[in-house]
């Protein structure tokens, strides 16, 4: 049910014209009506029927049908003093840039006053333009009505099936440009990756470092316990090792030794590579990192069997995603 929220209309300050505005579109109403009467009365086989079955209706209703451009020209001269009027209101109030932007925008006002065959639905816009209006402003909640779910329902389930079949087209032409070996992927690499190489390298390098100080820094301590825990746990599971406890003597002083001083330098090891990563001196190592995927063009050696392995994966990825594609999420809120 249509309600009108009469505390947003009378606190509007544009109650006059949203009063036109009802006027308008009950006097839109009622001509479109008349215009779908008329043309229904203008079959011979309807004047038929009413001369048979009501014969009062039809000689009243006849002189009004041969005088209907008279009838459709008042509603017309109506429509057009409320959109001059509205125009003029717009040259005022300096809603338009330029005086003239008016009619442009709103054409649709203009051509649906053409007194002239199927241009007159076109006041159906005019209709459309007022209830947008008046929803814009929360006067009116047409997302409430019966016929706004049911329309917008199937335009949801039409934009979905039109967008789908789009998508679906558009990723078997993908792939079968994937499958006849299309350059996209050497262009990417050598045109677009390549010459952008060095901006990469620092790019990764600050990320790489700035990752380093903010996690293993602060956690320094920390990790280097659980490094020698780790690393005496691994020493004492070990058989040769566990062995020089029989030694005489020296041999469990050798036992602690040995494992105190392997944890010590797994842990140095570590320690120093995430110093190292966290200072600006991991650039070099990242750049041989970069340049081992990105190598110079003269460099680059084709290899078919890997090429084909990279072929099959993208075409696997897309199939997936077409099968994604093809689900019908509208059809889950059908009754």
């Amino acid at each position: 049910m249509l309600r009108i929220n009469r505390e947003n209309l009378k606190s509007s300050h544009q109650l006059i014209w949203f009063i036109v505005d009802f006027l308008m579109l009950g006097l839109l109403i009622i001509n479109l009506a008349f215009i779908i009467w008329d043309s229904i009365y203008n079959f011979v086989a309807v004047q038929d029927l009413l001369k048979q079955y009501a014969p009062g209706l039809q000689s009243l209703y006849h002189p009004i049908h041969d005088r209907f451009i008279f009838y459709d020209m008042i509603f017309v001269s109506i429509f057009l003093s409320e959109f001059f009027l509205r125009w003029g209101y717009a040259v005022k109030a300096k809603v338009y840039d330029r005086w003239y932007f008016y009619p442009f925008i709103h054409w649709y006002d203009l051509v649906g006053c053409i007194p002239v065959g199927s241009l007159r639905f076109l006041r159906i816009l005019r209709v459309i333009s007022i209830i947008y209006r008046l929803h814009q402003y929360k006067i009116i909640d047409v997302t409430n009505t019966k016929l706004y779910r049911f329309v917008n329902f199937y335009y949801e389930a039409f934009m979905e099936e039109l967008s789908d079949r789009i998508v679906l087209k558009v990723l078997s032409g993908v792939q079968q440009e994937v499958k006849r070996g299309s350059p996209l992927f050497d262009k990417i690499q050598q045109d677009i990756l390549y010459p952008r190489r060095d901006m990469l390298t620092d790019w990764i390098s600050s990320r790489v470092a700035e990752a380093a100080q903010e996690g293993y820094v602060p956690n320094r301590g920390a990790l280097r316990s659980y490094l020698e825990d780790r690393v005496d746990s691994a020493l004492k599971q070990n058989l040769e090792l566990s062995r020089l406890k029989f030694l005489p003597v020296v041999g469990p002083t050798i036992q602690e030794t040995l494992e105190e001083a392997v944890g010590d330098i797994v842990a140095n090891v570590i320690h120093q590579i995430l110093e190292d990563l966290a200072s600006a001196s991991n650039h070099a190592f990242i750049e041989d990192i970069v340049n081992v995927f990105l190598p110079s063009p003269d460099q680059v050696e084709s290899d078919e069997t890997e090429n084909e392995a990279l072929i099959n994966l993208i075409v696997e990825i897309i199939d997936a995603v077409k099968a994604q594609v093809r689900v019908k999420y509208w059809r889950e809120d059908l009754p």
